[in-house]
């Protein structure tokens, strides 16, 4: 998990968002707590990654909602913290906007998107960013250079942030592999040579210009996807959990059940 870095006024010179001191702690949660009730808080996320999620700690337990409430659900007593562990902290989203991302291999759902309508069947679409955030994909109308409907998305980043002389080059790598018959629309076969034989070919054909070894499906999905569709998937569980009953509760040593 990540915690949103929060600064108060008269705590500047000090490790930042560390506050020192008895009182400093005092006003640090105080102003914490005030900040998750915000309505405003959530327009610090953009609306297509959902609400952003809360957790703190009371009661012995884990508690995740989308704003700290007055009352705790377990005691019914009001909400303060004494400790800053047990404080608010924003849960990071696993599902980014994948129109930000440079050089990355994005999922989203073929049809709607993960928090609203993903079962946990229903087929996934894949596609490639270029150094624009246009997402390259394949399917039986051929290639799209996407310029929206990948919001939601869950993202694997492709290159190093020191890889610049290939970076510079991505975007025509990209775009010359996608002009190839290999992916006309004729060509597109649901089962054998469909969007992630597209991606996976092109992440392997810039392996093979690196001089590294080619990746076969198996492993590219198990070594980067798998780890991360396991975490969206508790995100989304969390995420409905707290959108029909308005929190969810764990133990607080239940670690199985938080997110990584």
């Amino acid at each position: 998990m990540k915690s949103r870095l929060i600064r108060l006024p008269g705590l500047e010179g000090q490790a930042p968002g560390v506050p020192r001191g008895e009182e400093e702690v005092g006003r640090f949660l105080a102003a914490l707590v005030i900040l998750c009730k915000e309505p405003a808080a959530a327009a610090m996320q953009p609306p297509e990654a959902g609400r952003p999620v809360i957790q703190f700690r009371h009661c012995g337990r884990d508690i995740y909602c989308f704003r700290v409430p007055d009352l705790c659900p377990v005691c019914q007593q009001p909400v303060s913290f004494r400790k800053l562990d047990e404080a608010p902290v924003s849960i990071a989203t696993p599902l980014i906007h994948g129109h930000q991302e440079q050089c990355v291999f994005l999922l989203r759902p073929t049809r709607g998107t993960f928090l609203r309508d993903y079962d946990g069947n229903a087929d996934l679409h894949v596609g490639i960013t270029n150094t624009r955030g246009i997402v390259y994909n394949y399917n039986e109308q051929g290639v799209h250079r996407d310029e929206v409907g990948w919001e939601q998305s869950i993202s694997i980043p492709l290159l190093q942030p020191n890889m610049f002389g290939l970076m510079d080059q991505w975007d025509k790598y990209l775009e010359d592999f996608s002009a190839t018959d290999a992916w006309s629309p004729n060509r597109y076969e649901e089962h054998c040579h469909n969007c992630y034989t597209y991606a996976l070919t092109f992440i392997n054909y810039i392996l093979t210009s690196e001089g590294k070894h080619q990746l076969d499906k198996d492993e590219f999905t198990e070594k980067f996807v798998v780890p991360k569709t396991r975490r969206a998937s508790k995100y989304i569980t969390l995420y409905r959990a707290i959108e029909e009953h308005g929190f969810y509760i764990i133990d607080h040593l239940d670690s199985d059940t938080n997110l990584p």
